[in-house]
């Protein structure tokens, strides 16, 4: 079997990877109490439960707490997101790049994915020039597609490097959830409000033979367009307030098994061999719910967790800090050569992306 798909995946790998986030970090009490400020809403024990019993200890956003003004008009947080994307994508793409001992000029493609925001030229052409790209780089943005971004990214790195074998492509995932706040009286604003924070994640897609990067042997999607209406953006007052159903958490699960099992069945493996779960930390509930229905050890989503407590959901590039967090571990439990792993993250469609790595 493991030759079977070392021989499908032909060696492409992810090469590298690195996370950043805004250097201001707060903890769930402190942001609760900023909410506070602005709404009377949010002092109602109900808010209050959300934001505490969320899991979530510390997140990192783009904003000074002592200086901040809940009044942002809608071009403030759209400048707010320009600068805030532009600083920590920069700043992951030079870590990925170091990590990897890639030069800004081995790259190839750069593939951007984001959905807090919107900028023409792209994220792709701006961190381009201020990193230096060649003249010839290809680009491509990939907007609305939530916090399944980074997996549709990811699948886009993996075409052009298939296609064209000798080359590199970088993926960059940044999210500044925090200039999508929109304070009302509705529930699934406040759990947007409680869950979500900023960060951006960084990889190099290439060929590679290390034995200690994962292989990417195949993608799977699985789309319930029942729920197209479930998750999301829409406008307000021209700024961008979440869609967010509470049925959602309950539906992650049961579609998470689906892709699964198409998965499993398309590369002809068993869910035993595998060894690692990367599970996009939706939520303490989303995380919940995958991990009854799939069947899963707490010890099976222990970087999900971890990742949710200290950062909360970036929205698209939080299952790469689970990636992350995956290759990280510990000496006795890091990917041993010839394991594989799903990773995989729910988005707006209603849609599950996912992909089978093995090292």
């Amino acid at each position: 079997m493991d030759v079977l798909l070392e021989k499908r995946s032909s060696q492409l790998a992810i090469l590298s990877i690195a996370t950043s986030n805004p250097r201001n970090r707060y903890s769930q009490q402190e942001i609760y109490a900023l909410a506070c400020k602005y709404s009377e809403f949010y002092r109602s024990p109900r808010v209050q439960q959300v934001f505490m019993n969320s899991d979530i200890e510390y997140r990192h956003l783009y904003l000074d707490i002592e200086s901040f003004d809940g009044l942002e008009t809608a071009d403030e947080l759209h400048e707010r997101y320009r600068r805030g994307a532009m600083t920590i994508a920069k700043e992951a793409i030079e870590k990925c790049l170091a990590a990897g001992g890639v030069d800004v000029e081995d790259i190839d493609c750069i593939i951007a994915v984001s959905c807090t925001g919107y900028l023409c030229p792209g994220l792709s052409s701006l961190l381009g020039k201020e990193l230096g790209m060649r003249n010839n780089v290809q680009r491509a943005d990939l907007l609305g597609m939530g916090c399944a971004g980074a997996m549709s990214g990811l699948q886009r790195a993996y075409d052009f490097v298939k296609a064209y074998p000798n080359k590199k492509a970088l993926l960059i995932a940044v999210e500044i959830c925090s200039a999508c706040y929109f304070l009302d009286d509705s529930l699934e604003t406040v759990v947007g409000n409680a869950i979500c924070a900023d960060g951006a994640a960084a990889v190099v897609v290439a060929m590679g033979e290390q034995e200690t990067i994962p292989k990417i042997v195949g993608f799977e999607t699985y789309l319930e367009p029942s729920y197209i209406d479930s998750v999301g953006f829409e406008q307000r007052q021209g700024k961008l307030r979440i869609i967010l159903s509470k049925d959602i958490r309950d539906l992650a699960g049961g579609l998470a098994c689906k892709l699964i099992d198409q998965m499993l069945k398309s590369y002809g493996v068993t869910k035993e061999q595998i060894s690692h779960w990367i599970l996009h930390s939706g939520g303490r509930k989303v995380i919940d719910s995958m991990q009854r229905e799939i069947g899963l050890t707490d010890q099976q989503v222990r970087h999900s967790k971890y990742v949710l407590n200290n950062f909360g959901n970036m929205s698209s590039p939080t299952v790469l800090f689970v990636l992350q967090e995956t290759l990280r571990g510990s000496n006795d439990v890091k990917p041993k050569h010839g394991t594989m792993g799903i990773m995989l993250a729910l988005g707006p469609g209603l849609a599950i992306e996912g992909a089978l790595l093995q090292w």
